[in-house]
């Protein structure tokens, strides 16, 4: 396997970057392709042992910032490290690509100037993998459609369905519809009627949840609008940090607390490690037509090593063409492309 790693995408590239592809090459004994800056990239991988390991520099001579506005850049930086990665995925040179840099850019590059949709998909999805109990929870969309038709959720859904089971090895992943309320009927008109078209398919189904069934691990796959679901993940993490933050401010109270957590601190780092999204590193953009594997801008060499994980579970996991295969069985969401 060839999984192309934009060695330019993070917040503090290369070093992350460059770090992680180590990492990875040298845990999953596959190629990795580091696209961007060759001198930078070179500089960067002198100072670590690299023996026996597949590393492979791709030049790219333009970089995509966090700044860039998506509806631009996919024109004005066309040799963008983002751009090289994903044609080489195009080209079938590379079996996926992952980035940590400008999610709305490399939504944009991949829809619009490379890769571009899977016949049959409406509109690809933004997904997010978080650890939740013991296993994992995929979530769509999470910013890639602020406005959503009800047709679009139905597919995320099937999208959805096909990762959870082929990469995350969930044999009937529970599908459900993130609303103001469980029962049948609430939510607005786009839940109500996104609701009624999900329950015709062959899914899983579990209905409208809320988020205290999503926290509950009720649910393997959550389905929402762009909007809503950006507004949720941001939460979601935004909660997480501050109450981490917040048992770390009483632990350090007085010298109870701290003996204390000094008694608990294996229990901490077992639920630390359990809670962070690092451990999964990044997700995948559903709908487009090769393996594409986003993750934040923050992250460092752990994150980015389990990320090029993710893209190789899901090239294993035969994600597109399961997704091809799997639009191609419901012919009323696949005949028409928007």
């Amino acid at each position: 396997m060839r999984i192309a790693l934009d060695a330019m995408g993070s917040d503090h590239y290369p070093v992350p970057d460059v770090y992680g592809g180590v990492l990875a090459a040298r845990e999953l004994n596959e190629t990795i392709l580091l696209v961007g800056d060759a001198d930078v990239i070179k500089a960067e991988l002198s100072k670590y042992d690299t023996q026996g390991l597949k590393l492979e520099i791709v030049p790219a001579a333009q970089v995509v910032t966090m700044t860039d506005k998506p509806g631009v850049v996919g024109k004005s930086k066309p040799q963008s490290s983002m751009h090289v990665g994903m044609n080489l995925v195009k080209g079938g040179l590379s079996d996926a690509f992952v980035t940590m840099g400008n999610t709305g850019a490399a939504h944009a590059i991949a829809t619009l100037f490379t890769l571009r949709r899977i016949p049959g998909v409406k509109r690809p999805a933004l997904s997010g993998i978080y650890p939740v109990g013991s296993g994992y929870i995929i979530l769509l969309d999470l910013g890639a459609n602020a406005d959503s038709k009800p047709e679009w959720l139905a597919q995320f859904a099937v999208m959805g369905k096909i990762y959870a089971q082929n990469a995350l090895g969930l044999p009937d992943p529970r599908i459900g519809l993130l609303s103001n309320g469980e029962e049948e009927g609430k939510g607005n008109q786009l839940i109500k009627d996104s609701s009624e078209l999900i329950q015709r398919l062959p899914l899983n189904f579990v209905g409208n949840i809320e988020p205290k069934e999503i926290m509950q691990g009720k649910v393997d796959v959550i389905i929402s609008d762009g909007f809503v679901g950006n507004i949720f993940v941001k939460t979601f993490e935004a909660s997480a940090s501050y109450i981490s933050h917040l048992i770390r401010d009483e632990l350090r109270r007085n010298v109870f607390s701290t003996l204390g957590a000094l008694l608990a601190r294996s229990a901490f780092q077992r639920v630390r490690k359990r809670t962070d999204t690092f451990e999964v590193g990044g997700a995948p953009l559903l709908g487009v037509n090769g393996v594409v594997i986003i993750g934040h801008g923050r992250s460092n060499e752990i994150a980015i090593k389990n990320a090029i994980r993710q893209a190789s579970l899901a090239v294993k996991g035969r994600i597109i063409d399961s997704i091809r295969e799997g639009l191609q069985q419901i012919p009323d969401l696949s005949t028409q492309d928007e």
